[in-house]
């Protein structure tokens, strides 16, 4: 029990600690305001969108030089309009753009994305190093109402917070930007990686949970190793199958999925935590 219980847990450390290497390349930020702040701009960030009716314009304010980069991109999709421009200004300065990026009239390129497992068609792009100061990036489209997603900053930085922070937007991007189901995650590395994490650590608190049982139980029929029948593993089987459903096919919630997880383990071991707190037994075998 103990060398499993190591394996198990050295697995869960393992995939923790590699989570953010299968997040998107990009920070995923979803926007629908006229006029958003962009913070540490050479930091890779993707700003999904879609115009409504008028520009939006993103705001750089720094008090150094730092490597700006931009570069446009809409999702593969059908129907999807390729007419989207950008420019940025310096200080206010409408009559000096920095820099024009005409979607238009630009040969866009595909582009597929393997850890968000989305397809792209990718536009115009700048780089350069700049002074400090304030720069605006304004972006429209022939009707304002085309989807866009505006790439700022390129280098990567994923820690913790913004691995749980993608997860929580995936199932929207997926759904209003690239018009996909959001189980269509499960499909790329992060998404079972998630998947996989949320079931070793429901693993980890059952075994951890079944093992307190066995030490400190009360009564005799807690602390054996099976309490559950045929047809409870079954049902148990069945209702984590639901609950797996269910979460990839909505919005990805982490509880759901340890839920799920925790009733496969039951089902697996034939053992039931609720019932081993209420010292219940339907196993045959004692």
């Amino acid at each position: 029990m103990k060398t499993i219980l190591k394996n198990v847990l050295i697995i869960f450390i393992a995939l923790f600690l590699f989570a953010p290497v299968f997040a998107f390349a990009h920070q995923p930020r979803i926007t629908e305001q006229k006029e958003t702040m962009v913070y540490d701009p050479e930091i890779s960030k993707a700003y999904y969108s879609k115009l409504e009716g008028d520009s939006q314009m993103y705001r750089i304010d720094s008090d150094r030089s730092f490597d700006l980069y931009i570069n446009l991109l809409v999702p593969d999709i059908k129907g999807q309009k390729r007419d989207v421009y950008a420019f940025v200004i310096k200080d206010n300065k409408m009559n000096e753009p920095l820099v024009f990026l005409d979607g238009p009239n630009f040969e866009w390129k595909k582009f597929f994305e393997p850890f968000g497992f989305d397809s792209y068609l990718m536009g115009p792009e700048y780089k350069a190093r700049v002074e400090a100061g304030k720069y605006d990036i304004y972006v429209w489209s022939a009707n304002n109402d085309s989807k866009y997603s505006l790439a700022i900053g390129e280098k990567e930085a994923f820690d913790l917070k913004e691995t749980i922070n993608a997860v929580n937007l995936i199932h929207k991007i997926k759904k209003d930007f690239f018009n996909e189901s959001p189980a269509s995650f499960i499909l790329s590395p992060f998404g079972i990686g998630y998947i996989i994490i949320m079931y070793i650590l429901a693993f980890i608190i059952g075994f951890l949970y079944r093992l307190a049982m066995k030490f400190w139980g009360k009564k005799s029929s807690q602390r054996v190793g099976k309490n559950i029948n045929k047809r409870d593993r079954i049902i148990r089987a069945i209702l984590g199958a639901i609950l797996l459903i269910l979460a990839i096919t909505t919005i990805w919630n982490p509880i759901v999925l340890f839920l799920s997880g925790f009733l496969f383990f039951e089902a697996i071991f034939s053992w039931c935590g609720i019932y081993a707190a209420m010292g219940k037994n339907t196993c045959p075998i004692q």
